[in-house]
This record gives C-alpha cells, structure tokens and sequence, in this order.
C-alpha cells in the first residue's frame, strides 16, 4: 500500500470517527505514513496499526471522537520490533519507551509529533457496554474508567508479555479468511494483560483533569525521565509543575499508577537492564552511570525489580543471546 492510500485510509477514519479531514488534513503533509493497518468492527470496537514518522516536528489537537458511542481509547506506543516490510520501528530514547495511553473519547488532547521520531502503535477503539461485558464481574474494580463525566487520562507501562504481544499484532500481518476474528482475539487479549496490570495500581480516588494539568504531569515525567543518573528532588519536581506538592503527589499518581519516587526508580531499574544487556556494561559500571554511589543499594533495588541479583540477571541473558 503506497502513501497516498495510507493517507486516505486516515482521512476516511477521520471523517467516520466525527473529525473532520479539514482540521488536520494539512497536518498529514507533515507525516510520512509508513503503514496502517484499519479493522473496523465498530460499534463494539476498532483497532488500527500504524506507523508514522514526522517530517517536521508539529503538535495536532486530537478532538474527541463523536462519532461512535461513549467508550475508551487504548494507545499501545512505541512498539519494539520489526514490520512486515523488514523496518526497525521503535525509538529507545527514555521518553519514549514502550507505554499504553487511555482515554475517554470525549477527551481533547495535544499529541507532538518530533521531528525524524518514528512512532509505531497500536489503537483500539472500544464501546464502554462491549468493555463492560468483556471485563465481567470484575468491572467494579475499574469503575473509574466508566465514568464518562470525569476527564481523566492513565498512562501505563507496557509488561513483557504485552510488548511481545503488541509487536506479534504488528508485525505480523492477517488478511483473507477469520482475518477480523484474529485481531478481535488478539486485542482482547492484549486488554487481559493490560487490566490485569491496572489492578495492581496504587489506590486512589480519581479526580477530572484540566489539560493545563495534564500537560504538567508529563512535564513532570519527561524530567524524571532524562535524569536518571541524578534524580530530582521533591521540590525541582514541584516547581517544574507549579502545583503544590499534596496535589502533584495525588495526581502524578492517578495518571501514571506509582508516586514520583517509585517511577523514577522502576526507570532508573529499566534502563539499567538494558546497559548491561544492549550495552553490556558491568553491574559496576551501569549503577555508577545511573548515578549510584552504593553498588549495594543497587544491588538491592535491581534484585526487588527483577527477582535476582544484577550480576545473575545479566549473566543469564548474555547466555540466551549467544
């Protein structure tokens, strides 16, 4: 499928979707379209692969979707792996590792776009009763999710099982016969692995969110994000918000499911499996990088993480990968 056809399959979702072409139709020109993949099976759902790499850099205001029914938007992004057509489509920098983004759909939010940045993921579209269904007795636990009078927005990581999952669905393309039936299941069992890991979200009481806040708490994160190799403290956080401390604590948890000081450490984990393993670094050597001064301390941390200890951990993947 060439690029004048990956961008009409954009625009007539667009249009399906209540969001007209002529409010981001310029925008496309910006936006090399690598592929995209459409299943529709609306009203009950609709998942869309694509991968998309911006010329220049822009921000499109994404409006809510008013052309379907109340539900949710699952956002699976930056997908490890490889397409069909043999490209490399993830970028590895910190702030953009692997993550799923919900939101309602009358939510209206702000997506950039970085320049020469080639972002792959995978959307599903789905109808809050078909959810509701889906999810079974259990839904009370996520109530929060179906309340369609807050404006809220989760962000979270993406487990193994997910990511091996997700670059599965989007490397592996499915056509001809039960074609529909394959994505239908395989989505649904990529919400199974998301739900099961909300559930071992902190508590909270989930509040609406301006997007002015919004825009802060990732203001927040992108900071905690690149630098790992010198936290910051409580109140570099606080400025960088300008919200008070009580309310960037509550919310930073509501969107991204740990306090501030426990993110910063599960990244700061992450990143150092990926020194010794991509890098092969020593254990020495990548806790002095993330800025660790006590390798016990380190040590102790990465063991909690990843169940052993780093010296093991790293040994036993260098083995598989031989």
């Amino acid at each position: 499928m060439n690029l004048t056809d990956n961008k009409k399959q954009m625009l007539e979702l667009a249009e399906k979707l209540g969001m007209p072409a002529s409010e981001f139709n310029e925008n496309l020109d910006f936006l090399r379209l690598n592929e995209i993949r459409i299943v529709d099976m609306l009203p009950e759902m609709l998942l869309m692969i694509r991968s998309v790499m911006a010329e220049e850099t822009f921000t499109y205001t994404r409006k809510p979707v008013d052309g379907a029914t109340k539900g949710l938007l699952f956002s699976f992004q930056n997908i490890l792996g490889h397409s069909s057509n043999g490209r490399v489509y993830a970028d590895k920098s910190l702030q953009a590792r692997p993550h799923i983004r919900i939101t309602p759909f009358h939510l209206e939010s702000e997506v950039v776009f970085p320049k020469g940045l080639t972002i792959t993921q995978i959307t599903i579209l789905i109808e809050f009763d078909f959810l509701k269904s889906f999810i079974g007795k259990d839904q009370e636990a996520f109530r929060y999710l179906f309340n369609d009078e807050k404006t809220f927005l989760i962000d979270e990581f993406m487990s193994p099982e997910m990511a091996d999952l997700v670059t599965e669905i989007a490397g592996t393309p499915v056509s001809g016969t039960l074609s529909e039936a394959y994505y239908k299941v395989k989505a649904l069992e990529l919400l199974y692995l998301l739900f099961k890991n909300l559930s071992k979200r902190q508590h909270v009481t989930y509040q609406s969110l301006r997007s002015d806040e919004i825009t802060a708490l990732y203001r927040v994160r992108d900071a905690i994000s690149s630098s790992l190799d010198r936290p910051l403290n409580q109140e570099e956080l606080v400025k960088i918000s300008g919200m008070n401390v009580l309310k960037l604590r509550k919310l930073f948890t509501q969107i991204f499911g740990k306090g501030m000081y426990e993110y910063c450490q599960y990244l700061r984990m992450q990143e150092a499996a990926r020194l010794m393993q991509e890098k092969h670094l020593s254990v020495s050597e990548t806790g002095y990088q993330l800025g660790f001064t006590n390798l016990s301390y380190f040590g102790r941390l990465f063991e909690q993480h990843f169940g052993m200890k780093p010296k093991k951990w790293s040994a036993q993947h260098r083995q598989r990968n031989k």
